[in-house]
This record gives C-alpha cells, sequence and structure tokens, in this order.
C-alpha cells in the first residue's frame, strides 16, 4: 500500500509545479497586456521622437521592450508603479543602440546602373529599362532622394540625416523629384495620365 501511495504521490508533485508553472506564464501575459494598454502609446510616441519620427522603428523598439519586460515580467510585477521608468529607460537604451549601430553601418547608396540587377521581378523587363533611363535623366539631386525614400524606404529624416539638408528640403527635392520622373516617363509613353 505504501508503494502505491508513493507512486500516487509521485505523480500528483509534478502536474502541481507543472500548474503553477503555466499559471505563472499566463501570469506574465497578463501583465504584457497591461503594458500595452497602459503605456504602449506613451513608449512609441517617446521612441518615435528620439527617432526624428520614424514611427515604424518606434513600434519595433516598443516590441523589444516589451520582450525584455516579459522576460522579467516575475521581477518587474512585483515593482507595481514603479515599471514606467524601467520600461523607458529600457526603450532609450534600445534607440541609442539603434543610433550607434546606424552610425557604424552607414548609408550606403547603390548606382542607377546597379538598380536592374535588383528589382522587382514581377516587374516586365521593359518597364525596368524604362524607369532606368528615366532616372539617369534627373538630375543628381534627385536620383539620390528617390533612391533613398522610394528604393531603400527611408523615412524623410534618415533620409535629411543622410544628406544633411533639413527635412523639409528632402520633401521639397521628393516632391519634384518624383514629377520629373513621372514626366521622363510619359515621354518615353511608359506612364500615361
Amino acid at each position: 500500500m505504501n508503494g502505491i501511495m508513493e507512486a500516487g504521490t509521485a505523480t500528483l508533485a509534478p502536474a502541481g509545479a507543472q500548474a503553477r508553472h503555466v499559471a505563472s506564464d499566463t501570469d506574465c501575459d497578463a501583465f504584457i497586456r497591461d503594458i500595452y494598454e497602459q503605456y504602449g502609446h506613451l513608449l512609441v510616441r517617446y521612441a518615435a521622437r528620439l527617432l526624428d519620427g520614424d514611427w515604424h522603428k518606434a513600434e519595433d523598439i516598443l516590441q523589444e521592450t516589451a520582450a525584455r519586460a516579459w522576460k522579467h515580467a516575475r521581477l518587474l510585477s512585483a515593482r507595481g508603479e514603479h515599471i514606467r521608468p524601467w520600461l523607458f529607460t529600457v526603450a532609450r537604451n534600445l534607440v541609442i543602440d539603434h543610433h550607434r549601430a546606424r552610425q557604424v553601418r552607414p548609408l550606403d547608396l547603390m548606382a542607377a546602373e546597379d538598380l536592374d540587377t535588383s528589382w522587382d521581378g514581377t516587374e516586365s523587363t521593359l518597364t525596368s529599362h524604362a524607369v532606368l533611363e528615366a532616372l539617369r535623366e534627373l538630375k543628381e539631386q534627385h536620383r539620390t532622394v528617390i533612391r533613398l525614400m522610394y528604393y531603400l524606404e527611408c523615412s524623410v529624416a534618415q533620409a535629411a540625416e543622410h544628406l544633411g539638408i533639413p527635412p523639409g528640403t528632402v520633401k521639397s527635392r521628393a516632391f519634384y523629384a518624383v514629377r520629373a520622373l513621372r514626366k521622363a516617363l510619359e515621354k518615353q509613353g511608359v506612364f500615361g495620365m
């Protein structure tokens, strides 16, 4: 009988420990949901401000901050209201890391002639050739802005930082560059209005 009792006890103990582990994971998930609800919009806004308006990167910073909070959820949940400074410090440190990484690996520009080798495969060869020809007709500053903003998908702030000009000038150049590109494509008969 003792053998049966011991076996029964041995089977119940791991199940109880496993139930406690799942419950704590559920608590961690609820903790992270609370962080998103209470601080999510504030953290994104804070990170975007530090990133010169790059909202996409700011959302990435929020997700990484939440992931780090999830790793330390058991310790942080005990802090209660004092978690806010920890979250903002983590977000700030992640933004600093992003800026440092950008300095180590600066943005490289690709020549217009090299664009046809990496152009989207769904576009026809004829259209690709026409766009490249139209790009060659543009001024160098217009080609550069188009490469940065539309090909490399840089934000206005990133393009301004790379070019060393104000964001308003980048917006203006982008507007005139797209207009000139449209005219060059219309002249080739590719883009009709």
